[in-house]
């Protein structure tokens, strides 16, 4: 029990849930769960990262780099669908690492995810507020004052980006269940636009933009070195590329930004009526409708237009532009900035989740994980996060800190592929209604897989990680193993 190695049983875990004053309303079910996917993995990727990748590192083969990184979230998805259904509980991998591994593990990978949730979160809010100050001004003649467009508008507070994290915050509280309604019917709209995009850009493809499908490869950019060159390049002297085979991948730990969010399923296991059924199907359901749906577009929109001449911040409505579409131009315009609303609630769900989780367990402060006496939702440490971000979006600049959110999935989908190993070992008498299949080969090609996409990162990201690993040790040491309730058990605390 003084061991910061100490792992906290699914048995635990479970009767944890029980407490009525710490317990989530299960409200939600597997249609529920998949809509949850596909609403925060279809977002800022596809409607952004198609023309970056397409332009700067793939082509036309950037479809391949989306199925690329598709295999490598499959591989983990695999992983996180055992657990979710085994130890069904609310914080996703930290829950799952406290049960395998052990605690200081657990609270590094629950650090870890708090930050990549709270910056995912501002980003995409951030994001949003872009597009919606773009379609003011080009479409209403409403333009923002300056001095509320935030930083990278040259303002200094970007007010909608503040806004929309409050309005979130507030449905939150109110119960998942109507965050899972909104969730489904912008889901519906986002859809829409992603079906209109590969229905209407069929008749608008021309063979002679696939060739070459894979382009020569060419050295990447000197700019490129130092700080700024990838991890994998430092190490060991590879020399990343653009375009060619190695081009693909190097531009599926670009577009692997674009399924960032999956994950967020596997938190809203405790708020699931049935999530032995239902979390896996959540899962590997969304995962597979959104590669599908990736891999259609990137198809569609580099055969729209040449990957040279593709637009790197707005490439769908671009692609229509092109060939004189403008009312699809719109369209996607629109979609992409309704669509983004619920990348943010999805994240921001997560990121609370995992926050609660470790409270209850007391590696935070327990007054967080008290739960609303009417809503039966975490509402203090929902309301603490909401307005923390809410003011992270509104004064900072966060383009630097983006890169950090695709290492610290990266990292979760590590912790968890080696949880499943573990435990299936330590704990072989589990009832999993859903088993990885080949274990230990496919958590052990997870592992690989992600490690070698965050290889790709570039240095200063893995520096920036370090440092708020840093901090969380310092944070462990100081605070959460003293007051783990794990840590009491034979003094005050009751399992």
């Amino acid at each position: 029990m003084n061991s910061p190695f100490r792992t906290k049983t699914v048995e635990q875990s479970i009767r944890d849930t029980e407490e009525p004053e710490h317990a989530l309303k299960k409200s939600l079910s597997a249609w529920d769960l998949t809509v949850f996917g596909v609403g925060v993995i279809i977002g800022t990727g596809i409607f952004v990262l198609t023309g970056i990748a397409a332009r700067n590192n793939a082509g036309p083969a950037t479809s391949l780099s989306f199925v690329a990184a598709g295999v490598v979230c499959a591989l983990a998805a695999l992983c996180y669908a055992e657990f979710a259904s085994t130890v069904p509980v609310a914080g996703s991998a930290y829950t799952f690492s406290y049960a395998s591994i052990g605690e200081l593990p657990a609270w590094i990978i629950g650090w870890d995810l708090v930050l990549e949730f709270a910056l995912g979160t501002a980003v995409v809010a951030v994001g949003w507020s872009g597009y919606v100050r773009h379609l003011m001004d080009t479409n209403l003649g409403w333009t923002m004052p300056r001095a509320l467009s935030g930083p990278d508008a040259g303002g200094s507070f970007d007010l909608l980006a503040f806004l929309l994290v409050l309005v979130l915050t507030a449905i939150l509280v109110i119960g998942t269940k109507l965050s899972a309604r909104i969730t489904a019917i912008v889901v519906a709209i986002k859809v829409t636009v992603v079906m209109l995009v590969i229905i209407a850009g069929l008749f608008f493809i021309k063979s002679d933009n696939y060739k070459p499908f894979v382009p020569p490869a060419q050295p990447q950019p000197e700019g490129a070195s130092g700080w700024k060159a990838p991890l994998v390049q430092v190490l060991f002297g590879y020399e990343p590329t653009n375009f060619g085979v190695m081009g693909v991948f190097t531009a599926a730990s670009l577009v692997f930004f674009a399924f960032i969010g999956f994950d967020v399923v596997a938190t809203a296991a405790e708020e699931t009526k049935n999530p032995q059924r239902d979390m896996p199907r959540g899962i590997l359901g969304s995962l597979l409708i959104c590669t599908v749906l990736y891999v259609a577009v990137t198809l569609v929109v580099t055969g729209m237009q040449k990957y040279t001449e593709m637009s790197p911040t707005a490439p769908l409505a671009e692609a229509f532009k092109s060939v004189n579409q403008p009312f699809f131009a719109g369209a996607i315009s629109l979609g992409a900035s309704v669509g983004l609303i619920t990348v943010c609630m999805i994240l921001l769900l997560g990121q609370t989740r995992v926050f609660f989780a470790m409270s209850r367990d007391g590696l935070l402060p327990r007054v967080f994980s008290v739960t609303h006496p009417k809503y039966r939702t975490p509402y203090r440490a929902t309301i603490l996060l909401g307005v923390v971000i809410a003011v992270v979006a509104g004064f900072t600049s966060l383009e630097n800190l983006a890169e950090l959110v695709n290492i610290g999935t990266l990292f979760a989908f590590v912790v968890v592929a080696l949880g499943v190993i573990i435990l299936r070992r330590t704990r072989p008498d589990l009832h999993r209604a859903f088993r990885t299949p080949w274990v230990p080969f496919i958590p052990i090609l997870s592992i690989a897989a992600s490690f070698w996409l965050m290889l790709n990162l570039p240095t200063e990201t893995w520096a920036r990680f370090a440092i708020w690993m840093v901090i969380g040790f310092i944070v462990y040491f100081a605070y959460s193993r003293r007051n783990s309730r794990l840590g009491q058990v034979g003094a005050n605390a009751k399992y």
